[in-house]
């Protein structure tokens, strides 16, 4: 798989969602890894429009649930509806059954239906009434979260938290980009003229290679240091998990793929280690202090050359 589709898919999502090149590469290297994205931000910076023209330039199905306190899990994954004509019931899918599917302030929505993703995110696939039904390929979940304390929110559990490969935040788009933003109107309208520059197959593809993607035993050796420091961490109560480490595994390979590597070096490693584990570590003092730790853990882990 050339380097340049991945790159050619960045730069297509960057002609709508402008000045933000690192969260669109973070939001690439995810998908590439087969993973799922947590994006925690105020209303308002893009988020949506980023996961529609990523869908956009897949040219994939995408689907978007709001999430609200009243929502059910039947509302997320579909139900059995009865058919009075025939007395049969049918099964009506729901928008889980798409390829990108976008969940809007996730944790605005109460732990039961928010425990409705887990299946789909771990295992592609649906239960409803003992019947498992599979999801399309590729199946990419990217949620939104408010920050933690904003009023009528339901944290999200360790267990739903580690189904996310990255967690990362869009902020505020700088100067110039916000004055062509401005200027421009509702984004949305703008994905209209956005060409479709890659297909289903190729991100197949790309995720199949990502995956052949050498790593030294070394690295992984390093990987897992990392890991067991969170662990061992005394401002921290909740550690990173072998899951975990898999993870900035995975994204590592992937992050190489994106760069046209065959390999994995350490800085591949060193620049995933924020978005992998941030939203995988509990503190116990102060939220804000958790790039502080990890910061810390860098420099007492040492990497390999």
């Amino acid at each position: 798989m050339p380097e340049g589709f991945v790159q050619g898919v960045a730069d297509n999502v960057g002609r709508v969602v402008l000045g933000k090149e690192d969260a669109i590469e973070l939001t690439v290297i995810t998908m590439v890894a087969g993973g799922h994205l947590l994006i925690e931000d105020r209303p308002g910076v893009g988020k949506t429009l980023l996961a529609r023209a990523l869908a956009r330039s897949l040219g994939l199905p995408f689907q978007r649930i709001q999430c609200t306190s009243d929502l059910l899990p039947a509302d997320i994954l579909g139900a059995e509806i009865y058919q009075p004509n025939t007395g049969d019931l049918t099964f009506r899918p729901g928008p889980v059954f798409t390829s990108i599917l976008v969940a809007d302030e996730l944790n605005r929505t109460p732990p039961r239906t928010q425990s409705a993703l887990l299946q789909c995110m771990a295992e592609g696939a649906v239960t409803v009434d003992r019947e498992t039904r599979e999801l399309p390929t590729p199946f990419f979940v990217i949620a939104t979260q408010n920050p933690t304390h904003s009023a009528g929110t339901y944290p999200l559990p360790e267990s739903q938290l580690d189904r996310f490969l990255m967690r990362i935040s869009l902020g505020a788009p700088d100067e110039n980009s916000e004055r062509e933003i401005v200027s421009r109107g509702d984004g949305h309208r703008t994905l209209e003229d956005l060409a479709v520059v890659a297909d289903a197959e190729q991100v197949a593809n790309a995720q199949r290679a990502a995956r052949e993607v050498h790593v030294e035993r070394e690295l992984d050796a390093y990987i897992v240091e990392l890991a067991r420091y969170t662990r061992d961490c005394p401002d921290l109560h909740a550690g990173v998990s072998t899951r975990g480490a898999q993870a900035l595994h995975r994204a590592a390979q992937a992050r190489a793929f994106v760069k046209g590597r065959d390999y994995v070096n350490p800085d591949d490693v060193r620049h995933l280690v924020p978005p992998v584990f941030s939203h995988r570590i509990g503190l116990r003092g102060d939220v804000s202090a958790a790039d502080a730790v990890l910061s810390e853990m860098m420099m007492t882990v040492g990497s390999p050359d």
